[in-house]
């Protein structure tokens, strides 16, 4: 029997897809789609999506966008289109081992060189619609190397590349000072400090080169990524939790030393920051805790309830607020429970916060919205086809492309599609 996802995707028994590059056009019909953008109206009711090489070509109400001249033309029926969900804080590209432990500060190393394509980890996140991930080193020295951007579907490397370096991955507090002889938080501070005042050092003078006012810099592989960091392709992602260390974060990293940082984990009280980390334009990626439960933490007095984090921050200000696992440590098929159970304990959902939270939020925070984080022409074809409310535990993904191929249908029940 010749069913539509057949038709999708064995368009031409010998040639590519529907959607996919070199394959014809496609036309996906669905009862709405939650196209997340920046700006501007967030759902289309009655919606079509075509999908051309891979991205998308345009969104719209299907009354009011014709299919291209020999697009296949599918009708998802009920089912609704949503953004792949995206996931900051990932140690599932490859070898979790990655964590360099011989020095504090190894800015120079890459996770890139650990990426094992479709590895099981990476199939169960695209099951539950986690289409790209920042692939990142640990937290056990104050700066575990460069992470990386990647898809969770493609069979090798370059299928799977987005971005990289992703970020440089810096980490604060607990985790690090279990490194050698034990450091406290004021030699962290003063590390983090030292080798990244020599990174901005070295991307200045690499700048005034390139403009033509200073002699060429000898090369120093250690701090070639503040290239990229001060050049604005590339940010900080910040393993930071408590009140006090957030707070050395914004105050180190983004207001002495201007690098463009993102909060990673932000937990235990560190919600009470969320104004100044507005103010310095530094978003929240919170996870794997979704609650504070301290009776009595750092002068602020819970009356013994529990605090929602991402609900904390957001009261606090904080705008820009998304989620992560810190998969495996949480597996990463439970990216969207963890924005379920920041709406459970208090999160303001009205304006489908939850689910910006899981697209267009970490893909401005990674810088890397003009490919994926939501349905808008231009992007990469990353889709899902929900039944229902992508944030709501019930809602199962149906099916999922990334860069218009099929990488993933639902065998629930039996059902193939």
């Amino acid at each position: 029997m010749i069913t539509p996802f057949l038709l999708a995707t064995l368009w031409v028994a010998d040639g590519p897809p529907a959607g996919a590059p070199g394959g014809p056009p496609l036309a996906l019909d669905c009862a709405k789609a939650l196209v997340c953008a920046h700006r501007g109206a967030q759902v289309v009711d009655r919606a079509r999506v075509v999908v051309r090489d891979g991205r998308i070509e345009a969104v719209g109400a299907r009354q009011e966008l014709a299919a291209p001249a020999g697009a296949v033309v599918e009708d998802l029926g009920a089912l609704w289109l949503v953004p792949g969900f995206i996931d900051l804080h990932s140690h599932i590209g490859g070898d979790f081992g990655i964590n360099d432990m011989v020095y504090q500060a190894n800015p120079e190393l890459r996770v890139s060189t650990a990426v094992v394509p479709e590895n099981a980890n990476l199939r169960r996140a695209l099951a539950a619609g986690v289409t790209t991930i920042l692939f990142i080193p640990g937290s056990g020295t104050n700066c575990g190397g460069q992470g990386i951007l990647l898809k969770t579907a493609g069979a090798t490397f370059d299928e799977m590349l987005v971005r990289e370096p992703g970020s440089l991955k810096i980490a604060q507090a607990d985790n690090p000072a279990r490194w050698g002889y034990g450091m406290g938080r004021g030699m962290m501070n003063w590390t983090i400090r030292e080798f990244c005042s020599r990174g901005r050092a070295y991307a200045r003078a690499w700048a005034e080169f390139e403009s033509g006012t200073g002699p060429q810099p000898e090369r120093d592989l250690m701090f070639d990524v503040f290239r990229d960091l001060y050049a604005g392709r590339t940010q900080v992602s910040t393993h930071t939790q408590v009140y006090q260390v957030v707070y050395n974060t914004l105050r180190i990293l983004r207001q002495e030393l201007g690098l463009p940082t993102y909060i990673d984990h932000g937990e235990f009280d560190a919600f009470l920051l969320g104004e100044l980390a507005r103010e310095l334009d530094v978003a929240g990626i919170l996870g794997p805790r979704s609650i504070s439960s301290q009776v009595k933490s750092r002068g602020v007095d819970h009356d013994g309830k529990i605090i929602g984090l991402a609900a904390g921050w957001q009261e606090h200000g904080l705008v820009e607020i998304g989620f992560n696992t810190d998969a495996p440590v949480v597996p990463a098929e439970e990216l969207p429970l963890q924005a379920a159970m920041g709406v459970h304990y208090g999160f303001d959902d009205a304006r489908l916060q939850a689910l910006r939270g899981l697209t267009i939020v970490p893909a401005r925070t990674a810088g890397i919205d003009d490919r994926v984080g939501s349905i808008e022409a231009g992007k990469d074809a990353d889709l899902l086809a929900v039944r229902g409310d992508p944030v709501d535990p019930r809602t199962g993904i149906e099916r999922a492309w990334v860069g218009g191929r099929v990488v993933h249908v639902s065998t629930q029940g039996g059902r193939t599609w």
